[in-house]
């Protein structure tokens, strides 16, 4: 047993901060963890949000345009059945990588939940955000999923929404799924 006398308070000072600075650096991964989607590289809905929340507040402050994409995949549920949740899963992050490849710097990708993703995009309206959705949809449709040797091919209903003054998240992304689901069942 050490007594208290023969402690070094230097020492116990610096095992302190160390202590401290290990805690500080697992709580940044912890709080950068909880914004991410822990299966594919984009942001989880609670880190979108917030991303959508910062823009929307940029927007109206500097009178910036901004569009958001709401992207259910179709053919999903195919791949799920047919070649197992693993491929699933595969195919969600497939799904989310070649999005990322398409993206600016600047841009935003979110999974929402499930097998829709949002997309975010700032200095783009309604024109630049539709282009943006055909040729994300165009390359869902040249770029099959592949597993096991296996082609499954996966396609996506876009929803387009340009910001508008929307005073909250939510109530955007509403919006965008409202017209992807007319677009879905418009086909």
């Amino acid at each position: 047993m050490t007594d208290a006398a023969t402690i070094d308070p230097y020492a116990e000072i610096e095992r302190l901060r160390a202590e401290l600075e290990a805690l500080r650096l697992r709580a940044e991964a912890a709080e950068a963890a909880a914004d991410h989607d822990v299966l594919t590289p984009a942001l989880n809905r609670r880190g979108f949000v917030a991303q959508m929340k910062s823009a929307m507040a940029y927007c109206q402050r500097h009178e910036v345009p901004a569009v958001l994409l709401y992207l259910d995949l179709d053919g999903f549920k195919g791949v799920n059945d047919q070649l197992g949740h693993a491929a699933g899963d595969a195919a969600l992050v497939h799904v989310a990588e070649m999005m990322r490849a398409n993206l600016r710097e600047s841009d935003a990708l979110g999974r929402l939940g499930g097998d829709e993703f949002g997309l975010l995009m700032l200095n783009a309206g309604l024109e630049e955000g539709r282009e943006k959705a055909r040729r994300l949809a165009a390359t869902l449709e040249t770029e099959p999923f592949e597993w096991d040797g296996r082609s499954a091919g996966l396609g996506g209903s876009f929803g387009v929404r340009a910001y508008a003054g929307q005073a909250d998240p939510e109530i955007w992304l509403a919006e965008a799924d409202a017209a992807m689901w007319v677009r879905k069942k418009g086909r």
